[in-house]
């Protein structure tokens, strides 16, 4: 589900940045995501994803934020997006 039209981020990307760095707050899952906060109106939904996600994480990391350009990861995400929809065709 994308919990911020922004820029484009999932509950899952979301969920699995603050389980691989342990992040505990919207700006650093911003940050690691390669983005950063722009309306605002994702912030309370980040916070309670990174508070579920700390509270249930049992499990070592599996991946980690890399180094990226802050436009790079919204605008991969959206030609993601742009390609399944335009896969769908006119209604």
């Amino acid at each position: 589900m994308i919990v911020c039209s922004c820029n484009v981020l999932s509950d899952h990307d979301v969920r699995s940045a603050v389980e691989a760095e342990a992040l505990r707050s919207t700006s650093q899952v911003y940050g690691c995501l390669g983005c950063s906060a722009q309306c605002g109106r994702c912030a309370r939904t980040i916070r309670r994803i990174v508070d579920e996600a700390l509270g249930s994480a049992r499990h070592p990391a599996t991946a980690a934020c890399g180094p990226r350009h802050p436009d790079s990861a919204a605008a991969e995400r959206r030609s993601g997006i742009t390609d399944r929809l335009s896969g769908l065709g006119p209604n």
